[in-house]
């Protein structure tokens, strides 16, 4: 195996009396394709704020290209420039699609506007959104604002050989979207490896995501990693926590809990 991008070493992380991860061991490859599945409220979106630095795990430790990170994502360095696709989008709206896009280039760069204008305009191109630069987020469907910000995700200074970034993490970004507009965002994230080489890290419960996205799965439940494996091998597997999770059993392992607040097995 190739020298782990990222890796979480016996992380746990609490809020409150409310245990969401408990001794957590992960590694992300520098080629992965990794979809995080597991019921709601179980940590999948937990870990990618670890992974991002937007958190500091309890106990243990993120190693990041070999070298344990210390602290945030805003305290250092950390050798490995990351972006973030968040659920609901998180876009400004009061900025333009261009501006919002361009965030990142605005506040971090020296780069002129006009040279800023064109990198946004290529990215925007690259998720189907040519000619959308001055329109607003309140102008555009669900599955387009996704779009955009996959397009913001990619965005990068190409005078920096550095800035690149070499980690995609997308927190639901089919979620709330209809089948078709699922399935364009799906084929944006496969075409987006392709073109670009960046690993990612998927969350997601939707099995046409799970599907498209996910070569390698990891099964988040209470807290722990209860099955990890290939596409392939989950198709065939008899894990039962697995199973009953993609067919949408409310027999198995996993308690199911039911609209007055009640657990059954």
């Amino acid at each position: 195996m190739p020298e782990p991008l990222l890796e979480l070493r016996g992380v746990s992380k609490a809020f409150g009396n409310q245990r969401v991860l408990d001794d957590i061991n992960l590694c992300i490859y520098p080629d992965d394709a990794l979809a995080i599945l597991g019921p709601s409220g179980t940590g999948k979106s937990t870990v990618l704020r670890l992974i991002a630095g937007l958190l500091e795990p309890d106990k243990g430790d993120i190693y990041i290209a070999g070298q344990r990170r210390q602290g945030l994502l805003q305290d250092g360095h950390h050798h490995v420039r990351m972006s973030m696709v968040f659920q609901q989008s998180a876009l400004f709206d009061s900025l333009t699609v261009a501006e919002n896009v361009g965030f990142y280039l605005y506040h971090h760069t020296r780069l002129p506007e006009v040279r800023i204008r064109e990198i946004v305009s290529e990215k925007l191109a690259m998720v189907g959104l040519s000619g959308m630069e001055d329109l607003y987020p309140a102008q555009l469907s669900g599955g387009m604002r996704k779009r955009v910000s996959l397009a913001r995700a990619i965005v990068n200074n190409p005078d920096d050989t550095e800035d690149d970034p070499r980690l995609l993490l997308y927190d639901e970004p089919t979620a709330g979207l209809d089948p078709i507009a699922s399935t364009v965002v799906e084929q944006l994230i496969r075409d987006l490896k392709e073109r670009t080489g960046h690993a990612y890290v998927i969350v997601t419960h939707q099995n046409s995501t799970i599907e498209h996205t996910g070569d390698r799965l990891i099964l988040l439940y209470q807290g722990r990693i209860c099955w990890q494996g290939s596409r392939a091998e989950a198709q065939t597997t008899d894990d039962p926590y697995l199973r009953q999770f993609l067919n949408g059993d409310i027999t198995g392992p996993i308690r199911v809990i039911d609209q007055v607040g009640t657990a059954t097995l």
